[in-house]
């Protein structure tokens, strides 16, 4: 063999090494075990739903675990979770890898976010003859607003409103009991993210969404605190689903209400 042919397989030959190498350090820090596992809030439809009758779990929660699954060359475990005290716990105990909660200062000292992949708004729901026109005309004497206790809408309101009283619910009702709670009055408002407010309304008559969103949310994936390599790889593909359009169809297909892509994070 010529000297100049060996030296060109030698190079091919080191140069898929090193692409095996960086995909086991990849499989290494994001999928530790062999297998990519990740959890979400179950009630969270901007997140991801879960079939009532199968369990099958779908929505970008599910679609971005896929993807990432499928380029570690790995299989994969979605876990639908109760509240996102449940999903902080999971992933600071290392029984999943990857978390999916909403931005929020309290949370950033439990874990590490990588950067945003969807924003959403939250909005008040409320009775279909409330006087209320906006979001502001909430914020009043006399008027509760109920919310769901730990969740990133509830957190706002408890530390940015100032007349109106917060009544905080231990976890989310089903669309019946919480409409119900509005149109008996026990609550005036309901503060949510747009997308569950607007399942809710389309549930139970006699109520109406306020036109502007109080707050936007935006959604990430959490770490265990201290792993930079693992959110670095995660940035890196959050950034590439991004610019390739699947997030935006993952969006698309989850039809959730108010929730566009979230702008590439400025370094």
């Amino acid at each position: 063999m010529r000297r100049r042919d060996f030296l060109a397989e030698l190079a091919v030959a080191a140069t898929a090494a090193a692409v095996r190498t960086v995909d086991a350090q990849s499989v290494a820090l994001l999928a530790p075990t062999g297998t990519l596992r990740s959890s979400f809030i179950a009630t969270n439809p901007v997140q991801g739903r879960v079939d009532a009758k199968t369990g099958a779990v779908s929505g970008p929660a599910e679609d971005l675990t896929r993807e990432l699954a499928r380029r570690l060359g790995v299989p994969y475990r979605v876990t639908p979770l109760p509240d996102a005290g449940a999903v902080l716990e999971s992933v600071k105990s290392s029984r999943v890898d990857i978390g999916f909660l909403a931005v929020e200062a309290e949370r950033a000292t439990q874990v590490d976010f990588s950067d945003a992949y969807s924003s959403s708004g939250a909005a008040y729901a409320v009775r279909a003859n409330a006087p209320f026109q906006n979001s502001a005309d909430v914020d009043r004497a006399g008027v509760t607003i109920g919310a769901i206790s730990g969740q990133a809408p509830e957190v706002y309101v408890r530390e940015h409103v100032k007349n109106a009283r917060l009544q905080s619910l231990p976890s989310v009702p089903p669309n019946a009991d919480m409409g119900k709670m509005l149109l008996d009055g026990k609550v005036d408002a309901f503060a949510a993210n747009r997308t569950r407010m607007e399942e809710l309304v389309r549930d139970v008559p006699g109520l109406r969404v306020l036109p502007d969103d109080y707050m936007a949310t935006l959604q990430a994936l959490v770490v265990a605190k201290g792993k930079s390599a693992q959110l670095a790889e995660i940035n890196r593909f959050l950034a590439e689903v991004r610019k390739s359009g699947f997030m935006q169809a993952s969006l698309e297909r989850a039809k959730v209400a108010g929730v566009k892509v979230a702008p590439e994070q400025k370094r």
